[in-house]
């Protein structure tokens, strides 16, 4: 067996202010359809005190759970360490620096939403995560 040398993964980080609704969904899904091709964070500014639950159940619905994600603050050293940064939509400032690529996914808020009104924006997220896999790993 022969061992290739290591390459180095992209990393992506999700920014919404709560990290308890879309950028939880977009890092699952990441996660889930890259595997270890992507390292995978995501972060709030003002973290909720947990997952949204209608963002638990409709994620459920496709076969990701979630239920054990905590939303985390976002912190400078998470931006410096990504290569690419996107935020989601909120307004949400993030620090700035040379050689990132940043993307902004305007998404409508699934904060207070049921589940018929979170399914929609859970499949706009995972049809710009399937299209942000193939640009980072191109094969």
């Amino acid at each position: 067996m022969s061992s290739s040398p290591a390459t180095s993964r992209p990393s992506v980080l999700f920014v919404c202010v709560h990290n308890a609704g879309r950028s939880q969904m977009a890092a699952a899904f990441l996660t889930h359809l890259a595997g270890d091709r992507v390292e995978v964070r995501s972060a709030g500014s003002a973290p909720a005190g947990g997952v949204n639950p209608a963002v638990v159940e409709v994620m459920k619905e496709v076969g990701i759970d979630i239920t054990a994600e905590t939303p985390k603050i976002l912190t400078v050293e998470a931006v410096q360490s990504s290569d690419v940064v996107i935020t989601m939509g909120c307004g949400d400032t993030c620090p700035v620096f040379p050689g990132k690529r940043y993307l902004d996914w305007q998404l409508e808020d699934p904060a207070g939403q049921g589940v018929d009104a979170v399914r929609p924006i859970r499949d706009e997220i995972e049809s710009r995560v399937r299209a942000l896999i193939s640009q980072l790993t191109p094969h």
